[in-house]
């Protein structure tokens, strides 16, 4: 749902007559390690399956990438919203790390997807998930939020999820309006130094 509210944070962004100028002025410290992050779990997800090392390292390497996130996001918690971002993966990663280092989903949330996805989850390791049981601690942390019609696209969610993407949608139309609300401000000060008489 994270990539989801991204795109509706652009929407909403471009409606209040926002752009994407903003973009070229993000600084964010050690910005390159989001999509290092993003490129290992990739990686992890299509190949887990296929190696035996990589299947028994997966658990500890989804750990280990929750950390390095949460040190990414605290290293910029001043920017508008990185801090619910930083809540809502605190509040995933908690619960992976107390399940083994997996995010678990309710089967019967799971019951708005397609079946061969719960048979895949049941049968081999799919992505950074697990079926969630009478054994799962803070299950209420886990994927247990089903989305449907009329929602766009079918998925589960966690708690986590809907408060990442509140954060990211701050952050995004922070990023797409303050760079017009400053250039509204300097329009307006020409102008009015412009109208001076002498």
């Amino acid at each position: 749902m994270v990539f989801d509210g991204i795109i509706f944070s652009f929407i909403v962004g471009f409606f209040r007559k926002g752009n994407l100028k903003g973009l070229a002025q993000l600084k964010l410290k050690y910005g390159w390690v989001f999509p290092l992050l993003l490129g290992i779990q990739i990686f992890y997800f299509l190949y887990q399956n296929n190696s035996k090392l990589l299947a028994q390292s997966s658990n500890y390497l989804y750990i280990v990438v929750y950390i390095v996130g949460l040190l990414f996001l605290y290293l910029n918690r001043e920017n508008p919203g990185f801090n619910l971002i930083l809540i809502g993966v605190f509040l995933n990663f908690l619960v992976m790390v107390m399940n083994g280092g997996r995010m678990p989903v309710s089967p019967e949330a799971a019951s708005v997807l397609d079946p061969k996805y719960l048979e895949a989850l049941k049968t081999s390791l799919y992505a950074k998930h697990q079926v969630l049981n009478e054994s799962t601690r803070f299950g209420f942390l886990a994927d247990i939020i089903p989305l449907s019609k009329p929602y766009p696209k079918t998925q589960i969610i966690s708690i986590g999820d809907v408060i990442m993407n509140v954060g990211a949608f701050i952050f995004i139309q922070h990023l797409m309006l303050e760079n017009r609300r400053s250039t509204n401000t300097r329009d307006t000060s020409s102008s009015m130094e412009g109208g001076e008489t002498v």
